[in-house]
């Protein structure tokens, strides 16, 4: 019993970390579209998009109205977005995106877990021929209600779809970096409710490895992605 009350305790508190992770995650997106567009999501359509994907993960209106109170605060420090660009072992690329207060300290950070995690940082752009930056809008088919979702793709192609997937729950719509915008724009005016939205990077080829030569990789990924300064991590793993 003891043991099955431990697992428990264990499990739940993993998911409140992984729930404050994506709630300061999601803050530092608001507080960076409020510098960059202003307050009124009716006109910066970046805080939209990050108030939806707030909305999303059930984050509360009071967090989502304080990081916007934040932002507009002349005392609030700018956060700057950077990205690195790295190996892990066995050849894998990562893509480590960054929002931070202090680049100093976040590229010492994110070198180290590269160093410990037996990878190596390198140039930003040297891994541009591994991954394409696309839009990536997530939509939960209950959510469609009537509407067909061959229907929907046909719809989709004038606003820059590139490619669609589906899964039991989600459909996946995919787009150029470019049409991103107009994607959203359109999503919106045929009332489609997106429980995601994001620009990621996409692998162009996979590394495909051993189980064992997998965990590594994935240590140094879990290790990055723990960092607080740390937005996004992608890599081409298979």
């Amino acid at each position: 019993m003891g043991r099955m009350f431990e697992k428990r305790k264990h499990k739940m508190f993993a998911r409140f970390d992984r729930m404050a992770k994506q709630f300061t995650k999601l803050g530092k997106e608001i507080a960076i579209a409020v510098k960059m567009g202003g307050e009124n999501p009716d006109y910066n359509p970046r805080l939209r998009v990050a108030m939806q994907n707030a909305k999303a993960v059930n984050m509360p209106k009071d967090r989502v109205d304080a990081a916007i109170k934040r932002a507009l605060s002349k005392t609030e420090g700018n956060y700057e977005e950077v990205r690195y660009e790295g190996y892990a072992p066995h050849g894998v690329g990562i893509i480590v995106e960054t929002a931070t207060d202090n680049p100093t300290r976040t590229v010492a950070n994110v070198r180290m877990h590269f160093n410990k995690g037996g990878g190596s940082i390198g140039k930003t752009g040297s891994l541009d021929f591994n991954f394409t930056r696309k839009g990536v809008f997530k939509i939960e088919k209950e959510k469609l209600g009537v509407m067909d979702i061959d229907e929907l793709e046909l719809e989709l192609i004038d606003s820059g779809l590139e490619d669609f997937a589906i899964d039991e729950e989600h459909i996946y719509v995919y787009t150029e970096f470019s049409d991103f915008g107009l994607m959203q724009k359109d999503l919106e005016e045929k009332k489609i409710e997106v429980s995601n939205a994001e620009l990621q990077y996409i692998p162009n080829s996979y590394v495909d490895l051993t189980e064992d030569q997998a965990n590594e990789v994935l240590e140094l990924v879990e290790r990055l992605e723990g960092d607080d300064d740390v937005q996004n991590v992608y890599h081409n793993l298979q």
